[in-house]
């Protein structure tokens, strides 16, 4: 397990809260809030200095950060002499929504960003239009791979497979499987020579749930320009998010919390599906870091930060989807909401949140989650 990969990745994490949080500071000085303070870290005060109006500073606990904007606490009257109208309470409300929005975009923000640059420099399968392949095993489960006994190379690029002319690599999995013990002729191109040679596809675990029928050949993704690859970044957060919506639905809902008490209290074994504190997702990176895998360490960073993100949007209070809520709720009502009647539901938010992340840490220690196939 990589340690340095597993700090890094908890740095990585700190960085996105405070980029969260200068989402809403951004977007709150554009439009003239008042900004009391922005500081990294909660607790204690270690340091911090003043420029303008604004306090800057750092805190002891690590843990992120926070913006502070006057008006916005029910139960502290922080609002200085002559600023009323630039308090939370007192701007627009699609000003105030603008504002906590930009925190959870932030988010997505930076996800469509690493899914982009990881499509730039190291492609994806489903997306690539030219199958090259990567590696030739010389063995699969225990038996000679076909590509390697027919001379397939890594590098090599597969112009055509039977009767399919220039095929994707999506292509050519079910095209081989309806092929499992013929001679097919496979045209590669290889440097200036264009050469056929045949090839057999085996069936693997046969008369099993995992049958499959193999040429014994990984096709490697290619790099997208910087167009495709920006609109398939974009198109991956909206794919991610679709999967993190569901995955939050499962986690948070009945089930996955009868799920995480029977593990706690019933002995049950944990498996790939159950959901992941930190901790959890941390050995995981530590265990994908050993490997040297940079690309997929900073495909989950991009993830994690994507599920944040749409945690944060969900619509209860002291979510920022709470906060947003509660100016819908205004707007449709024109009237204020007294925001100190709302406490006792961020309480229980808090409790109920509090409860599932300390019990899934201490199952991330106590039973981990499988890693790997």
């Amino acid at each position: 397990m990589s340690v340095l990969a597993i700090v890094a990745f908890f740095v990585a994490l700190l960085a996105i809260i405070l980029i969260h949080e200068f989402g809403h500071y951004l977007v709150a000085r554009r439009f003239g809030f008042r900004v009391l303070e922005y500081f990294v870290g909660f607790g204690p005060k270690l340091w911090s200095f003043r420029r303008g109006e604004i306090e800057y500073g750092l805190k002891a606990i690590p843990a992120g950060g926070y913006v502070k904007i006057a008006g916005m606490n029910p139960f502290e009257n922080d609002i200085p002499p002559g600023d009323e109208d630039r308090a939370y309470g007192a701007k627009p409300v699609w000003q105030r929504a603008l504002v906590i929005l930009a925190g959870p975009f932030s988010h997505f923000l930076v996800a469509a960003l690493i899914f982009s640059v990881l499509l730039m420099t190291t492609g994806e399968t489903d997306r690539t239009r030219v199958s090259v392949i990567a590696d030739v095993p010389a063995r699969l489960d225990h038996q000679p791979s076909p590509a390697a006994v027919a001379g397939l190379q890594p590098g090599d690029i597969i112009t055509r497979i039977g009767d399919l002319v220039a095929p994707t690599p999506p292509q050519i999995g079910p095209y081989v499987s309806q092929h499992a013990h013929e001679a097919i002729p496979v045209q590669v191109q290889r440097g200036d020579q264009v050469l056929t040679l045949t090839v057999t596809p085996i069936v693997l675990h046969p008369g099993t749930d995992q049958q499959t029928v193999r040429l014994g050949i990984e096709i490697g993704p290619q790099p997208l320009g910087f167009f495709p690859a920006i609109a398939g970044g974009v198109a991956d957060v909206g794919k991610y998010t679709r999967v993190s919506i569901v995955q939050i639905g499962h986690a948070f809902g009945p089930q996955g919390v009868v799920r995480v008490l029977r593990l706690l209290f019933e002995g049950a074994p944990r498996n790939q599906q159950d959901v992941a504190s930190v901790i959890g997702v941390g050995q995981q990176v530590g265990v994908i870091g050993a490997s040297g895998n940079w690309a997929a360490l900073l495909w989950v960073f991009a993830y994690v930060t994507l599920f944040i993100g749409i945690i944060n949007l969900i619509p209860l209070p002291p979510f920022d989807g709470g906060h947003l809520a509660i100016l819908l709720i205004e707007k449709v009502r024109r009237k204020k909401i007294d925001m100190r009647k709302v406490v006792p539901v961020s309480a229980a938010v808090l409790f109920f949140l509090g409860f599932f992340v300390i019990s899934t840490m201490v199952l991330d220690i106590w039973k981990r989650v499988p890693i790997g196939p």
